[in-house]
């Protein structure tokens, strides 16, 4: 798999983590947030070593 394509997939994982995140924060369901959030980290790493700048894309900015 190409950088790109490793960028790409992980760039979409993330905004759909962000987004059940969010949902999650909004039915106060902890349990499921603090899953999501150890995922939402992982991402925001790889997607950080791959040179992506999240300060437009992060809506968590955790």
């Amino acid at each position: 798999m190409s950088k790109e394509e490793i960028m790409k997939n992980a760039m979409d994982d993330f905004k759909k983590i962000q987004k059940y995140m969010l949902l999650a924060r909004k039915e106060n369901a902890s349990e499921t947030y603090a899953e999501l959030k150890e995922e939402y980290f992982v991402l925001k790493a790889l997607l950080n070593s791959l040179g992506v700048n999240l300060t437009d894309i992060d809506k968590i900015k955790e």
